[in-house]
């Protein structure tokens, strides 16, 4: 680490509305099964533990999973019996993305995805969050703050087709 502390820039996690389709079709099967053990085997009933399980590790899983910015770096921490975090440098990110889709927008929430140069997560997304033109503008600042501070651009090389076809050329 640096000679300066590390500072949190922002600390937060995807809402719950993530889960909404999932949720309604583990209602669904609820009340589907609740219905035929009505009508079949009362033991049927039983079978409501299934879709009530996936639901609440749907809702656990969204829960712990944690989006930290700090001034050097994102974490993501996700997982619920094994928690696994990965790690990006900020001056790795290489642009970021704003998406607010209507059914998030009625919400207040929005989608933010960072695509980086880092070869283990290549792209993140943070879904579904509060403040997203905030946190995004907070992030790109950070990130540029830390390119300049450590004299780092991103640089992507890319073959030209006319370039791509000589090439082929000679191998002929």
């Amino acid at each position: 680490m640096s000679a300066e502390e590390e500072k949190l820039v922002w600390k937060g996690r995807s809402h719950q509305i993530v889960n909404f389709g999932p949720l309604v079709v583990s209602l669904l099967v609820i009340i589907l099964i609740c219905v035929a053990s009505y009508f079949w085997s009362g033991w049927l009933g039983f079978a409501t533990v299934i879709p009530l399980f996936y639901a609440g590790w749907l809702w656990l899983g969204t829960k712990l999973m944690v989006f930290e910015f700090t001034s050097e770096r994102m974490r993501i921490y996700e997982g619920i019996l094994n928690q696994k975090i990965n790690e990006v440098e900020l001056y790795r990110v290489k642009d970021t993305r704003l998406e607010r889709p209507l059914w998030l927008r009625i919400f207040g929430l929005s989608n933010i995805v960072l695509q980086t140069s880092d070869r283990s997560l290549p792209e993140v997304n943070i879904c579904a969050v509060r403040n997203g033109i905030e946190i995004r503008e907070k992030l790109r600042k950070q990130v540029e703050t830390l390119r300049d501070k450590k004299r780092v651009r991103e640089v992507d090389f890319e073959s030209s087709d006319s370039e791509a076809d000589g090439f082929e050329a000679g191998l002929i």
